[in-house]
C-alpha cells in the first residue's frame, strides 16, 4: 500500500484596484502619527522638566535620596 500526499499551493491573487487605492490613500498616515506622538512626548517631557525644577519637588527628592543613603 502506497501513500501519497499532494500539497495544494494556491495561486497568488492579484490585489483588486480598490485595495490598491485604499493602501495608496493611507501611505503617509504612519508618518503623521509618529510626528504627533513625538510632539506629545516632547510636550510631556517639557512639563515634567518644569515640575521637577520646582523647589518643592527638588527638596522632596533630595530628602528622599538622603534618607535612602542614611539607612544603609
Amino acid at each position: 500500500m502506497t501513500m501519497t500526499t499532494a500539497l495544494a499551493c494556491p495561486e497568488p491573487e492579484d490585489p483588486s484596484q480598490a485595495e490598491v487605492d485604499e493602501r495608496e490613500s493611507e501611505r503617509g498616515l504612519a508618518t503623521a502619527e509618529y510626528a504627533i506622538a513625538t510632539l506629545a512626548a516632547a510636550g510631556f517631557a517639557g512639563a515634567l522638566l518644569a515640575i521637577l525644577k520646582g523647589g518643592d519637588v527638588k527638596a522632596m527628592l533630595t530628602s528622599l535620596v538622603q534618607s535612602a543613603l542614611s539607612i544603609g
